[in-house]
């Protein structure tokens, strides 16, 4: 393959832009905002099983203690009524006296354990109540924080998806000229070799795997003519002669 020195020069540049475009991609990927959401979404996944279970909670509590005052009513409205019968008196058999004062009795101890259980439901609730607001308290504090890291991590996105925007375009300019098939070699030695296709000669050494020639090598570069497109023996990339690459 054969290409004007210019054009070759060239390629270096390309790879000088194709770096800049890797760094991005790569500090797109590893900002710190990145690691501080995954680990806040982690802290609020945990908390909103732990809010759900809470509120389950707060939610059969709050039934027990309806029920609770339900039975209490009934119980007391029983009880009134009965002794509203006692004192009307309207019954007249010392049985069925007995019997009502007895159920009477029986209805006052319904009523007082229904009210114990009441207050007890009520205790529970209102522990079960404050325990949810420190759980959703701590699930907001957390999304505002999510929230913030969330901006920074878009704020940085936008910066650098417009430094990319602009290298891109400068890339596609640098591409115009160039000949397709170096263009396609040049891309597949760089998908093959960690994203460097081109690098330059410096000082008899190879700038992609800094690896120094040997004098075999540098008998054949300087053989070779100046259009001729040269590849490391080393790396396979290919080689870029400069005025300083010492031959």
């Amino acid at each position: 393959m054969i290409a004007e020195p210019a054009v070759q020069l060239r390629l270096l540049d390309l790879a000088a832009l194709d770096a800049r475009l890797d760094q991005i991609a790569h500090r797109r990927k590893s900002l710190p905002q990145l690691a501080t959401i995954a680990d806040l979404e982690g802290r609020v996944t945990a908390l909103r099983d732990r809010i759900i279970a809470a509120e389950t909670e707060v939610g059969d509590l709050e039934r027990g203690q309806a029920k609770a005052e339900t039975d209490v009513e009934l119980v007391r409205a029983r009880s009134n009524k009965d002794q509203e019968l006692l004192d009307s008196g309207r019954l007249s058999s010392a049985k069925e006296l007995e019997n009502l004062q007895h159920e009477i009795a029986s209805l006052a101890r319904r009523q007082s354990d229904l009210e114990d259980t009441e207050l007890e439901i009520m205790e529970r609730l209102e522990d079960a109540r404050g325990a949810l607001g420190i759980l959703t308290t701590e699930r907001d504090a957390l999304r505002s924080e999510l929230d913030v890291a969330v901006a920074q991590r878009d704020e940085a996105w936008s910066e650098a998806d417009g430094n990319r925007d602009w290298i891109a375009g400068e890339r596609a300019r640098t591409l115009n000229g160039i000949p397709d098939d170096l263009v396609t070699l040049y891309e597949k030695l760089r998908a093959d070799n960690g994203g460097v296709g081109a690098a330059r000669l410096f000082q008899r050494r190879c700038e992609g795997c800094r690896m120094e020639l040997t004098p075999t090598d540098i008998g054949r570069i300087r053989e070779a003519a100046p259009d001729t497109v040269l590849r490391c023996e080393e790396c396979r990339r290919i080689l870029i002669r400069t005025p300083e690459s010492g031959l």
